[in-house]
Formats: C-alpha cells, sequence, structure tokens
C-alpha cells in the first residue's frame, strides 16, 4: 500500500479491497463510527469496514489483511458484550448479505447456514418441520449464527439443548493462513493439532469442561478422544481468533409440544439459586432467574400493563417445563412446584402471561443497564457462572463485593446453568480504574467457587487479561498455541484470548465528553446531558430486530434498507462519537447529518428500546443546535411550521382554503409549489375544508359545551390537523363523548403544540407554542377536567415533550398529566353514574394501524379493548405507516417512506377484503394510506360516532367514506 499517513494508508487498504471484492466497502467516518463499538464497554475504530456478498469476498478480504498484515475481526449482529466484535484493521459484517438458510434436511434434523444468518429466522424456517435450534439467547431476533457461534451463546433453554458448541456438526471455515477447511469430527485439517493434544492431556482433562458453562478460554476439552476430538466444537467460543465460519451445519432439535411456565416466590435471589439443584431433578426446559429490583425498573419503564402479576417474594425462578400435551406439561409443573420449597407459586400456559414473563427476562440486557436509582450499569462481569449447587454462595459473596465498592447492579441469569447477568454501574465516566479493581476481585471470587469468568458471551477485551485467575499457566500457553497453529501471525481479532489487551484499555465512556443542555429538551432523566442520553444505547439491538421476531414498531428505516446506519443504535454510535470528537466534529457534521436523514422521528425506540434510547429526540436536540442561527433546509419553514401556515390559510379571505384547493388541483401549480416547500412532486396536498372544526363548532351555537347537561365536563382539543384538515375527527368525537355522558367543551382559542416545530429541531418555536397552549389548557388541568387529544402525535407530544421543553413551568406536569386518549377517557374516566358501552360493531373487519407516537407514549391497549367489546374482528399492525410527519412528504425520502410502509401496512391493504375498515388515527397514517393504496382511513371517533344510533352507518373504508 502506498504511503501518505493514516488517511492515506486507510485509503489505500479500502482502494485495494475495493479490487478484490464485490461486496461493500467503507472507509468513511460514519461508517467506520457505527462499527467502532459492539454492545461492550469498548470503542476500537476500525479502519475499513467490508459487507461481503458471498464465500470469495470473504476469502478476498483474509488474503489482503494477510499481504498487508492488517487485524480482521469478524461480526453478525454486533451484539457482542465482551468487546469481541470490534478491531483496529478491517471489519467484516456478514449479517447484511450472508444471511440465508442454505438447506434444512427435517430427516437428519440438520441444517446448513450462511454465517449471517439471525437465529429467529432459522427457527422460523425449522418451525415448519416441527423443529428448533436449542440455544436461544435474548438477543435471537438479531443474533447471527457465527456470533453465536464465536461466543459459544447458550440462552434459557441450554439447560435443556446444550450450548451451541453442542448443537454444531461442522464447519467451513478459513483460518489465518489462508487454509479453507471443513472442521468436524477428527484434527486432521490442522497440522500439528493432534501432538498438542497428546502433549497436553492432563492439562485438557482437569481444566476444561468442568461444568456446562465454563465458556472462557478455548474449549478445548472438544479436541480430547473421550469427548468426540471434533475440531468444529473446539473452534466454537474462539471469539473469531482462530477461524472465520464460511458456513456451519447445524442440529435442530424437536419443539416440545405443550409447555408451561412455572414462577416461583423466595425471599431472594440467593435463596432462589438455593433452591436450583433440586429443580434440575425434574428435567426442566429452562430455570432463570429474576430479582424484584429488576421487575420494578420494568414497571417504570413500560407500566404496570407489561408485568403481569407475580407470586409473593423478592426473587424469581421462572423454570419452563414440558410435555407430550397439556395434562402432561400440568402435571410436570404440580410435581416441580411441589418440591420447590417456594413462598409462592404460580403456573402460567404458553400464553399472553407467559410471554409477559418471557418479554421481561429478553429485556434484561437493556433494562438493567439503569440501577433503581437510574444510574448507568455497564457489562464487563455481565455472564460470570458457577456450577449450579455453588449459585446460592457465590451471590451471597457478589452482592457484598459489589457492596464494598459502593455499586450496584441488577442480577438476573440462567439459573439452572449456574449462569448470572448482571450490569453494574461502576464510575466509567472518568476513567476505569474501579473497573479494573472490580474486575479483579469478582474473577477471584468466582474462581474460588470452580466458576468461569464468563458463561456464553465469551471474554474478549472485557475478562481476556483476566484468565491466569482462573486458568494455569500450562493452560494459558496451550491457549497459545493452539492459536498458533491456526492464525501464527495474529491477523485475525488481536488483542482477545491470546495476548490480550488489558481489561481498562480502549474503554468508550471515558473519552466522551459532556454536552450539557443548551436551550433544548432538558434531558431530565439523563442529568442534563446528551452524552449520557446517547450512551442510554448499550448495543443490544433491539432496533434491528424483524417485526415478525418480535421486534415491534423500531426501527422502520432500518427493516426498509437493512443498513445498519439506519438503526436506532447505528445513530446512537454516530452520536457517541460526536461526543468523544475525534472521529466525527460539531453537531452540523455530514456524518451526523447522514445518519439521523432518514430517523422517522417515530419515537418508537422511546418505549420498545429496553435501555430507553429516544432518537426522536436527540435528532429534534442534534437539529436546534446545528442549525441555531442558520438557514434551514425549506421543509423546516414549510412543513415544519405547517400549522401557522394553516390557520393563516383559515384567516384570508380571499386565498382561503377554496383558492387553496383550486391552486394544489392544477398539476403544473401542485409541482411548483410542492417543490418550493421541498416536498416530493409525487405526493398531494390534503384537500383543506371551507371552515375550521371551532368555527363549525361556534356557529353549531355549541360554544358552552354540549352533550348532558348534568354530565362532568371533558375539554376536547382540536389540534392543529383536526382543527384546520380534518374537523370531521372532531365533531366525530364530540358526538361519542356526548354519548358517553360528557358535557363537551372545546377552548375559545386554539392551542397548538409545536409538534412540527419540534420534530424539525426549532425548539424555541415549540416552546413559545407551548406557553400559549399552557395558557388555554391549563386553567383546565387545574380545575382537574379531563382534556381529550385526538391526534397521536399531538397527544404524545403533551404527553412527553411538554414537560422536557418547558420542565421549570408547574402547569406542564399538570397539563402532562390531564391529557388523555379518546380511548383513555372512554375507559379510565367514564362518566359519573354510568358505564359507557361502545355501539355494535359486530360483523366490522377492522384493520387497525397504530400510530408510532400512540404505540411508544399512550399504548394502543384500550383502543383494542373498545373494538372488541364493540365486537369487531381487529387485526393490529405492528409497524410505521412510513409518512411519519414531515419525514415521507420531504423530497429524498419518497422511496424509503413506501419501503417503510411495504413492511406491513402495505401488504395487510392489499391482503384485506374490500369492507375492511382501515382504523387509522394518525393524520399521517390515514394520509399515506391513502396516497399509496387508495384507501381512504378513518379515526376511532369515526369508527365509533357513525355506528351510533343517531348516526348513519359507516361506509366502506374503499368507498371513501365521509368528505372531510
Amino acid at each position: 500500500m502506498s504511503a501518505g499517513g493514516a488517511d492515506g494508508r486507510r485509503s489505500a487498504l479500502a482502494s485495494l479491497l475495493r479490487t478484490r471484492v464485490r461486496g461493500e466497502v467503507a472507509a468513511d467516518g460514519r461508517r467506520r463510527a457505527e462499527y467502532s463499538t459492539d454492545a461492550s464497554n469498548y470503542r476500537v475504530v476500525p479502519e475499513v469496514v467490508v459487507l461481503p456478498r458471498d464465500e470469495d469476498d470473504v476469502l478476498a478480504v483474509l488474503a489482503v489483511a494477510r499481504e498487508e498484515n492488517v487485524p480482521l475481526t469478524c461480526r453478525g449482529g454486533g451484539t457482542s458484550v465482551a468487546g469481541n466484535a470490534v478491531g483496529p484493521g478491517i471489519v467484516l459484517d456478514f449479517s447484511r448479505h450472508m444471511d440465508r438458510v442454505l438447506s434444512l434436511d427435517p430427516d437428519t434434523r440438520t441444517a446448513v447456514v450462511q454465517p449471517g444468518v439471525v437465529l429467529a429466522d432459522l427457527q422460523r424456517a425449522a418451525a415448519r418441520h416441527g423443529l428448533r435450534f436449542g440455544p436461544d439467547p435474548s438477543t435471537q431476533a438479531r443474533a447471527t449464527i457465527a456470533g453465536m457461534i464465536g461466543n459459544n451463546a447458550c440462552g434459557p433453554h441450554a439447560v435443556a439443548y446444550g450450548r451451541t458448541a453442542d448443537n454444531v456438526r461442522e464447519l467451513t471455515v478459513a483460518d489465518g493462513t489462508g487454509r479453507r477447511f471443513t472442521a468436524g469430527a477428527g484434527l486432521d485439517p490442522v497440522p500439528g493439532l493432534a501432538e498438542l493434544v497428546r502433549g497436553n492431556l492432563e492439562v485438557l482433562r482437569t481444566e476444561f469442561g468442568r461444568f456446562p458453562r465454563q465458556v472462557s478460554g478455548y474449549s478445548l476439552e472438544h479436541l480430547l478422544p473421550e469427548r468426540g476430538g471434533s475440531l468444529a466444537r473446539a473452534l466454537v467460543g474462539s471469539e473469531g481468533t482462530a477461524a472465520v465460519t464460511l458456513d456451519a451445519t447445524v442440529r435442530l432439535v424437536e419443539i416440545t409440544p405443550a409447555r408451561m411456565l412455572v414462577v416461583l416466590g423466595y425471599p431472594d435471589m440467593a435463596a432462589a439459586a438455593d433452591a436450583v439443584p433440586r429443580l434440575l431433578t425434574h428435567r426442566p426446559l429452562a430455570v432463570e432467574g429474576l430479582d424484584a429490583r429488576l421487575v420494578d425498573v420494568v414497571r417504570r419503564h413500560h407500566g404496570t400493563r407489561r408485568v403481569p402479576d407475580l407470586p409473593r417474594g423478592g426473587g424469581w425462578l421462572m423454570v419452563e417445563v414440558g410435555g407430550t400435551d397439556s395434562g402432561a406439561a400440568m402435571e410436570s409443573a404440580r410435581t416441580l412446584t411441589a418440591d420447590a420449597g417456594a413462598l409462592d407459586s404460580a403456573v402460567l400456559p404458553a400464553g399472553a402471561a407467559a410471554s409477559a414473563m418471557w418479554r421481561i427476562r429478553e429485556d434484561g440486557a437493556g433494562l438493567a443497564g439503569r440501577t433503581p436509582a437510574g444510574r448507568q450499569a455497564w457489562p464487563g462481569w455481565e455472564d460470570a457462572a458457577v456450577p449450579p449447587e455453588r449459585l446460592g454462595g457465590y451471590l451471597r459473596e457478589f452482592e457484598a463485593l459489589m457492596a464494598g465498592y459502593g455499586v450496584e447492579g441488577l442480577p438476573y441469569g440462567h439459573f439452572g446453568d449456574g449462569c448470572v447477568h448482571v450490569r453494574i454501574d461502576l464510575p466509567l465516566e472518568e476513567d476505569g480504574s474501579v473497573l479494573r479493581a472490580f474486575l479483579h476481585d469478582a474473577a477471584r471470587l468466582v474462581a474460588a467457587h470452580g466458576g468461569s469468568l464468563s458463561g456464553e458471551h465469551g471474554d474478549g477485551r472485557a475478562r481476556g487479561e483476566l484468565l491466569p485467575l482462573m486458568y494455569s499457566e500450562r493452560a494459558i500457553g496451550l491457549f497459545a498455541g493452539f492459536k498458533a497453529l491456526l492464525d501464527p501471525h495474529d491477523i485475525l481479532n488481536p488483542g482477545v484470548l491470546v495476548r490480550p489487551d488489558p481489561v481498562d484499555a480502549r474503554l468508550r465512556r471515558p473519552a466522551a465528553r459532556p454536552l450539557p443542555v443548551a436551550g433544548g429538551f432538558a434531558l431530565t432523566s439523563d442529568d442534563g446531558d446528551l452524552t449520557r442520553a446517547v450512551h442510554r444505547c448499550v448495543g443490544v439491538a433491539k432496533c434491528r430486530a424483524d417485526t415478525r421476531a418480535g421486534g415491534g414498531f423500531m426501527c422502520p428505516s432500518y427493516l426498509a434498507t437493512r443498513d445498519e446506519k439506519d438503526s436506532t443504535r447505528g445513530r446512537a454510535r454516530v452520536l457517541q462519537e460526536m461526543a468523544n470528537g475525534t472521529l466525527v466534529r460539531g453537531w452540523a457534521a455530514p456524518e451526523v447529518r447522514e445518519s439521523l436523514d432518514l430517523c422517522l422521528s417515530c419515537k418508537a425506540c422511546a418505549s420498545d428500546c429496553p435501555a430507553g434510547v429516544d432518537m426522536a429526540r436527540y435528532k429534534s436536540e442534534v437539529l436546534h443546535r446545528a442549525f441555531a442561527g442558520r438557514v434551514r433546509p425549506a421543509t423546516h419553514y414549510s412543513l415544519g411550521r405547517l400549522p401557522r401556515w394553516l390557520a393563516l390559510l383559515h384567516r384570508l379571505p380571499v386565498l382561503g382554503p377554496a383558492a387553496a384547493n383550486a391552486a394544489f388541483a392544477l398539476p403544473p401549480v401542485r409541482r411548483a409549489l410542492l417543490a418550493l416547500a421541498g416536498v416530493d412532486r409525487r405526493r398531494r396536498a390534503p384537500r383543506f375544508p371551507a371552515a375550521p372544526f371551532s368555527r363549525r363548532w361556534r356557529r353549531s351555537g355549541r360554544r358552552g359545551g354540549s352533550g348532558a347537561v348534568d354530565g362532568p365536563e371533558v375539554v376536547l382539543w382540536a389540534d392543529s390537523f383536526s382543527e384546520n384538515i380534518d374537523p370531521e375527527v372532531a365533531r366525530a368525537a364530540a358526538d361519542v363523548l356526548t354519548d358517553a355522558g360528557y358535557r363537551v367543551v372545546v377552548p375559545e382559542r386554539g392551542a397548538c403544540c409545536g409538534l412540527t416545530w419540534t420534530s424539525t429541531g426549532q425548539l424555541d418555536g415549540a416552546r413559545r407554542r407551548l406557553r400559549s397552549l399552557l395558557a388555554v389548557l391549563g386553567p383546565y388541568s387545574a380545575a382537574g377536567t379531563p382534556i381529550v387529544g385526538l391526534e397521536p402525535s399531538c397527544t404524545a407530544a403533551l404527553r412527553s415533550d411538554l414537560v422536557e421543553l418547558l420542565p421549570d413551568d408547574p402547569r406542564a406536569r399538570q397539563v402532562a398529566a390531564s391529557v388523555h386518549t379518546l380511548a383513555e377517557v372512554l375507559t379510565d374516566h367514564p362518566a359519573e353514574g354510568r358505564r359507557w358501552r361502545p355501539p355494535d360493531l359486530r360483523g366490522l373487519t377492522v384493520l387497525a394501524q397504530p400510530h408510532c407516537h400512540q404505540h411508544a407514549v399512550m399504548g394502543y391497549e384500550r383502543d383494542l379493548a373498545i373494538l372488541r367489546e364493540a365486537g369487531a374482528e381487529v387485526t393490529a399492525l405492528a409497524g410505521c405507516c412510513g409518512l411519519a410527519g414531515d419525514f415521507g412528504m420531504e423530497r429524498g425520502h419518497y422511496e424509503v417512506s413506501v419501503a417503510v410502509a411495504e413492511n406491513a401496512l402495505l401488504p395487510a391493504l392489499r391482503a384485506a377484503a374490500p369492507d375492511t375498515v382501515l382504523l387509522a388515527d394518525g393524520f399521517s397514517c390515514r394520509t399515506q394510506a391513502e396516497h399509496l393504496a387508495g384507501v381512504r382511513g378513518v379515526h376511532l371517533a369515526q369508527l365509533l360516532a357513525r355506528h351510533l344510533p343517531s348516526r348513519p352507518p359507516l361506509a366502506a373504508a374503499r368507498d371513501g367514506g365521509e368528505d372531510g
């Protein structure tokens, strides 16, 4: 390669790689920032990132790495917690292209997969044959098979099905010398390996494979003749330091026909751990531990709706048992419960309650990232394991160790295997000195209990230095000898396992400088520091999960592009690098602009991300600072200030709604106006009503309120969209509230929540509108009058952003607590003396598109409850519509907007029967459906109002409905 400093060498390396591979080769700052860390504490900026398309690409990259003596690190989903998926040279990301199940044979119960296959995809393919891959880590919706092979991943069901190593038959690999071979049973493919084994039999038999979760170091016990002499299994858990996986043949197991989840309550976690050995005699499918402190964090993050009632106790065991049918599974559950010695218990059949329990467990890695006091907690000692019979004693001593350091963690984990997960609030903002001291003491403690530094995540950069505290000098030498046979020049993932980096080297958090609030959001949950806020992202990557695998609503742009750039995690990494200030510099940096460009500000991450990352808020904050005192994009002035133009339009006596509708009906004029506004020309402007809702309301003579004269008051807040574009929604809501026994009051003055200003980062303007809104709605909230919001995004703005933008105004919290959705008022605040019942919707098929902001902030459960009580057949979509306010309207976003809609909305509309009603409370959701599918959606208020006895029946969604 040519010289010319670091930038020149990097450019030359990237150029050389582009001549050898067909996949993407990137050496720009943004891409390097996205791959600078995984789910660990470590920051190692790569020189080049390669997304290989096939095996030939992988071999070509490996050849370049050898020729140029450049380190090579393999990466799958990037969920490695120990820092084993980051490296200083070339990073290979298999998840983009090499992600196929190559074959699946139900007769032999095997599958051949590419390294980038996400486990959930393999599980779906296997489930069609009544099979599954046994190990199932909590990140299975985004973790790749090769990543699981690298770390020897396990998951809760490893107690029944074993670790990844126990489920691998063969591996096609390339080692550091460039040899491509198939590793299976036998040692022949690697010259000198048989001699290495024969010379170290005593060490292999006494120090390795002492209990199932001994994952630290290389799992060389699999090389022993009495263990089958399997090179494939010995390579599992080598963390990419010995070979690169090209494909894998894995074993599948039968799905248990019937399952029951037994939840057992104990006084504390240690007492729960004491019960594990006797429970294992019942041959359970899983034995998981949960601490009361973690459950409390879940309640605070998701609310009580996401946490089922638990048995009495301060620590719980979730024990899954199975059987040939539900009767056999129930009998197994009863027998186990009788032997459990628990304070209390509950048996949950497969269903909603059991799924909610598993969801708590699956979100643990992110939710445990904050202590009950709200402090950031970090990995590093997050998966130590001891023999199950030593677990109770280990937990007690480990709690004492944390107390001695003045730190706290929320333990949980795979108690059936003796594996404990915990993140600890070690003070990493300044340096890693406390981390270093704590890890050494923790390693000594686990070694004293005959345990393993790692129980499933591998050692990586977090624990490699600590291996001599667990293994003898001869064993450490054996690690070096094994690597030397496969990677003699230390090309593959250097600094990990063999000749490891110090545990406190290359830490990410100490390198980030504070970014205190400066006139934007208060960021109260993060002590007013954007750096702390963006470091909520701990990399568990739920934002990369397919909605079919429980990914929820986030991250719609990633689901459309499958590019790390467009994941919530990728954006957080770029913002973390901006806080570092060396690779990405400044609020207006091109890397920041590129990273945030396709963020829809859907806000789904605020609820779906277990770590509570709110990228919509961070994006607004960045735009606020980046454009301070600068000219903004056209859409910030047009769509970002849309409520101002709508209000002005309705005040103009001549150039009013009729003139605007006529102008937008002329194609040349429409295209010119949209182009001037920065809107994609393929979009259409809405048809504006002749008069806004409030004017119609006053003309109707209902200025002082309508409904039951003696009924309680409710304020109907008509946001800018319901007021100026779709007043039929507000009129319908008034009718429904009247039917429910309320006296409906509409404020004399309009009140805008400033949402469009907020989403475009015009936070000073948003605050001005919110202060005006408080003057209008504040007296009602002070009097305890419920306020009904109609547009979900506007309602969510008052429930969440209002307090963050006006934290010192006491009226803000009052109004935020008083604002409800229509469904919430109808179900949670019934008018005095009566219980409202919805109109009869039997025979009606409803396709519901929940608005992302409603999903994130208010939830959609009450809406569904009303529809089901009314007798409607409801299907609720999980995913964004793709328009998301101004995003899908803005020039340059149309294709992605359509691709997002193709994830859920458009396929559902195409498959729906002609008489299906599209229910979409969000104006943007209704607009997207109409623009892309020609389907006119309705708001919940309209659906209910049109089926009240005094209203005409609802027209079919495809018939156009009532003109708004």
